[in-house]
């Protein structure tokens, strides 16, 4: 199994190991310390080694800041996590506060005090968040003090070593351009910006540019290190060479010089006193890298992770690989939908249909000969009211069954070589609540109005994510998470800076894929999400239009559960798309399929009696 079933957080670690912080704290004359939920290189998911904040505080999701002061202490999450941290830490310990509405640089003007000296890792807080940390610190009367050493790994006894999983080469007809071509390309960039110079911290840059894969994190196919590309082509490669078989080696020694991760620091400094321009994303680099570079005479270029934009705007062997993953996956997703419906209510549980996905995805992978590499995150698997718990991770403690009289929520998805899969389905267990069916098909028809929608060159996620949730304003409900994000082709599920979302600012370019997502979620009863993965399409001409309009290609095939929707609250266009899709599903994922699933596919996919009025 790619998915174990540990407990997701234990909120009894945190009283005897803040205890532990207090007292360093004191003797290091410090008033408080920033905990993160990040490694050095801010992403999503975090080795063994450098998952502190749930050391710390026993809470488990991708997104937090834990600030302990001597005498209290608060934990900060968004809406995703608002139900999962209360049963993760110990709220004894943890005053719970908004990571949205009052994050820690708002909370630290208006609460800190005059005098109050407060540590941080720099290496663990991006330069864009240090600058507003500082300035909340300065207005409060406050010090904000970078340290040399994190205190987590001076009382964490036990800390795992770095991960040294193997890097693979990733084969060109998957990646569709050369890693030299990729370098060249952003080597023209780093120019534009007048630098000489840019570090690359983000593992899935590093991973896109040079065209190799890993396994140091969960789920997520990265080999943590740092590049520095060059503007005359002398690029260095810092990463734990254990993780290089000769042909690795030889592959990456022909792209770049190949140097040990405790050599980087020295190289940035090295650079930096003769007088290097560096180009550093301030979202994405360390606020350590900028100190290294200022305190050392060179001249930091703040500028975006270069290849933040080549990476998110897929070319054409990754859009078709997407596109063959996502016809295996929907054929796994299929069978698994299918044998759920012929199991009694009573008879299963959370962890068993997990447990039952990840084999239909082994079986679909080795009959396709494109074998599944592991899962893409840990399966939300929620039942009734686990369901309502947005990034519900299902463990041997919380293990629930599948009561008759409830909704099912399962959102899952597969790495493959060639493609990246992330898919939410929301099934029925026996019969549904009338509120139910009108709740799934509000949800519906915000995840309709994205997959229809057409807009011009230009457009930012943040403009069209009210789509997603007018049908359900209109009656006086909403979800608490974007409606969309980013996704990577065999690398992160979920990749920036693609989104489509409240703050989605980044234009949506042709060749981004993003997930489409809407969802419901009554506290204490059920959760209702359908997600499925969209492609931004080129622009083209509206018949009788002005303008050339992109608009989104949908690449996830599988039924949306009809025992759930209400056809008298769909339009006829929203009808005739939901009838168009399915004939979709069945003609792309039937040929993979036979007997009793192929016979319950054919009824799953059936049209609808169009009850629509309008």
């Amino acid at each position: 199994m790619f998915q174990t079933f540990d407990s997701a957080g234990d909120p009894s670690v945190g009283k005897p190991r803040v205890t532990l912080l207090r007292r360093w704290l004191a003797e290091n004359g410090l008033d408080g310390f920033l905990v993160p939920r990040a490694d050095e290189h801010q992403g999503e998911y975090v080795a063994d080694r450098s998952a502190r904040l749930k050391w710390l505080t026993g809470f488990s999701g991708s997104a937090g800041v834990a600030l302990v002061q001597r005498d209290r202490a608060f934990m900060f999450v968004d809406g995703r996590y608002t139900l999962q941290v209360r049963h993760e830490v110990d709220l004894d310990i943890f005053a719970i506060e908004s990571l949205v509405d009052n994050p820690p640089a708002s909370w630290i003007k208006d609460n800190l005090g005059k005098g109050a000296r407060l540590g941080f890792d720099p290496w663990l807080h991006t330069i864009a968040e240090v600058k507003a940390l500082k300035t909340s610190a300065e207005q409060s009367g406050a010090t904000l003090v970078p340290l040399d050493r994190n205190p987590i790994d001076i009382i964490w006894k036990d800390q795992p070593a770095p991960p040294v999983a193997p890097v693979e080469i990733h084969p060109i007809g998957f990646a569709g351009e050369l890693a030299k071509d990729k370098l060249a390309r952003l080597v023209a960039a780093i120019g534009k910006e007048g630098a000489t110079h840019a570090v690359l911290t983000d593992p899935s840059s590093i991973a896109w540019a040079f065209n190799i894969r890993g396994g140091d994190v969960p789920h997520t196919p990265l080999a943590l290190g740092f590049a520095i590309l060059a503007a005359d082509g002398k690029h260095q490669l810092f990463m734990d060479q254990r993780k290089f078989s000769r042909t690795v080696a030889a592959y990456l020694t022909q792209l770049a010089d190949l140097h040990e991760p405790g050599e980087f620091e020295a190289a940035v400094v090295t650079l930096a006193k003769g007088g290097a321009k560096i180009a550093l994303d301030p979202v994405l680099a360390a606020e350590k890298l900028r100190m290294l570079v200022e305190d050392n005479g060179g001249a930091f270029v703040s500028a975006a992770d270069p290849a933040r934009i080549p990476r998110a705007t897929k070319n054409q062997a990754e859009i078709a690989g997407s596109r063959a993953a996502h016809r295996r996956d929907g054929a796994a997703v299929a069978k698994l939908l299918c044998w759920l419906e012929r199991q009694k209510p009573g008879t299963l549980d959370e962890i068993t249909v997990v447990t039952k996905l990840e084999e239909v995805r082994r079986q679909t992978g080795e009959e396709t000969q494109m074998p599944l590499r592991d899962v893409s995150f840990d399966t939300i698997s929620g039942s009734g009211p686990n369901g309502a718990i947005m990034h519900y991770r299902v463990s041997r403690a919380t293990n629930r069954e599948l009561a008759k009289g409830e909704l099912f929520l399962l959102d899952s998805g597969a790495q493959y070589q060639d493609g990246t899969t992330d898919i939410t389905r929301t099934v029925p267990i026996g019969q549904p609540t009338e509120e139910m069916r009108e709740r799934f098909t509000l949800v519906l028809k915000g995840m309709i109005g994205i997959s229809t929608l057409r807009f011009p060159a230009g457009t930012r996620g943040s403009e069209i994510d009210a789509v997603a949730r007018m049908a359900l304003w209109k009656h006086g409900c909403d979800f608490a998470h974007g409606t969309g994000h980013g996704v990577g082709s065999y690398l992160a599920v979920h990749e920036g800076p693609q989104r489509i979302a409240r703050t989605g600012t980044e234009k949506l370019l042709a060749g981004m894929m993003l997930s489409n997502e809407p969802g419901y979620y009554k506290e204490g009863s059920y959760g209702i999400r359908i997600e499925n993965l969209i492609l931004v399409a080129p622009a083209e001409q509206v018949e009788g239009g002005d303008i050339a309009m992109h608009g989104f290609e949908t690449l996830t095939l599988a039924p949306i559960d009809i025992r759930l929707i209400r056809t008298d609250l769909l339009t006829r266009e929203e009808l005739h798309w939901l009838d168009t899709y399915h004939a979709w599903v069945l003609a792309e994922i039937s040929p993979m399929l036979d007997g009793e699933t192929l016979a319950w596919l054919e009824k799953a996919t059936a049209p609808l009696p169009h009850d629509a009025k309008i």
